[in-house]
């Protein structure tokens, strides 16, 4: 018998399936929340319904529970909800961004592959492609991937992964997504997006060309820095593949930490557009100031791919990520950086609260990740700030 729970939300609008996408009462005690399902292993009746699970687990079917490291309940919620928000036929939940990343380039690559990598990534990331990929004979090359020659140039025989950071981290460079998915596809190559910077609210890297995406699902996916998650989403065919190098390193996220997620991401939506509010206005005033040498934001103007943003962003969102850096060098931004009251000096990004990262490896830039306090507050604390470095 069909139930009003059975109900297809795929149709429905982006926000509608944030709250509502793979999730509904418990079907043993009607709990309208998604429970938090703390086991091990599971139990069944007979021998026989034992062994058929275990050959429909090694298929990777959907809904089935043998074993938490492989499958659990309440992450499986979590996973159909992300497949609803990124536009995806599958996903899978890991520990954290780290092991998204991982398992999405390690079942893409094998010894005496070649994988190139966009110039401009976080620091692990950085390290995965300087050190531990080459140590397992995978060839890399980093490439700045602004000027799409640079891409076509590094493709060789044996290259089988194009990867990226849709918006850089720190620089916050967008990538040209769709007309680098058609090099990668022109060439037999695999194109791996990272959209940790943006998260589906502000671009779905798959709508645009890109084979998987993978996100830090810390970060904007759960919003109040309280649990890690890493996210891979695509075909159904990739993330098996993905799943079986996931099942065999053991880089499932725990369940509490899954309904964290499960829980956070009901609110992305309004957190995301609040923060894009916030970052457009903060870019603006800060473009202003006299003490600002550049800022740079994909909002403005300003900055290099603002029409591509225009083209690939949605609901007029420019995402929650912004740089600035100060006339002067290294004591500016320190002492700018300790006079402000309302953002932490920390690293992490995509929280409610804003989070301040001085990079004194990158020149001297500040990197901002803005959150949802009122605007008004941080310019006047930002405001401040200045005045205290006048003194």
């Amino acid at each position: 018998m069909s139930s009003r729970y059975d109900t297809d939300y795929s149709k429905m609008h982006f926000e509608t399936r944030a709250v509502k996408a793979g999730e509904g009462p418990d079907p043993v005690t009607k709990a309208l929340n998604t429970p938090i399902y703390e086991t091990s292993t599971y139990g069944y009746e007979t021998a026989e319904q034992y062994d058929e699970m275990l050959a429909l687990g090694a298929q990777w079917a959907p809904d089935l529970y043998i074993y938490s490291r492989t499958t659990n309940p309440t992450t499986n919620a979590l996973e159909k909800k992300v497949m609803a928000l990124e536009n995806a036929e599958d996903a899978v939940i890991c520990a954290c961004g780290m092991a998204a990343i991982s398992n999405a380039l390690l079942a893409n690559l094998d010894a005496g592959d070649h994988v190139i990598c966009s110039d401009d990534t976080f620091m692990c990331t950085s390290s995965m492609f300087a050190d531990i990929l080459p140590a397992k004979g995978i060839e890399t090359s980093r490439v700045e991937i602004l000027e799409l020659s640079n891409i076509e140039k590094e493709i060789r025989p044996n290259t089988k992964v194009i990867y990226l950071e849709a918006l850089s981290n720190p620089q916050l460079k967008l990538a040209d997504i769709p007309a680098i998915a058609k090099i990668a596809h022109d060439h037999g190559c695999k194109f791996i997006v990272d959209n940790t910077f943006l998260s589906p609210c502000v671009m779905r890297p798959l709508d645009w060309g890109a084979d998987i995406v993978v996100h830090s699902g810390t970060k904007y996916y759960v919003g109040h820095g309280d649990a890690l998650c890493g996210i891979v989403a695509g075909s159904k065919k990739d993330i098996d593949r993905v799943r079986y190098y996931y099942d065999n390193f053991g880089s499932h996220i725990s369940p509490f930490n899954a309904w964290l997620a499960l829980r956070s991401v009901r609110t992305m939506p309004l957190r995301v557009h609040k923060q894009s509010e916030n970052a457009m206005t903060l870019a603006k005033w800060f473009e202003q100031r006299p003490e600002v040498d550049f800022v740079t934001y994909p909002g403005l103007e300003s900055h290099g791919q603002h029409k591509l943003a225009e083209k690939i962003f949605v609901n007029g969102n420019f995402g929650g990520m912004l740089c600035v850096h100060l006339k002067g060098g290294h004591e500016e931004m320190c002492r700018f950086a300790d006079a402000t009251k309302i953002p932490p000096i920390a690293t992490s990004l995509g929280d409610v609260v804003t989070l301040m990262f001085p990079k004194t490896a990158y020149n001297n830039l500040i990197r901002i990740s803005v959150g949802c306090e009122d605007v008004n507050d941080l310019i006047a604390d930002f405001e401040q700030a200045f005045e205290q470095m006048k003194q």
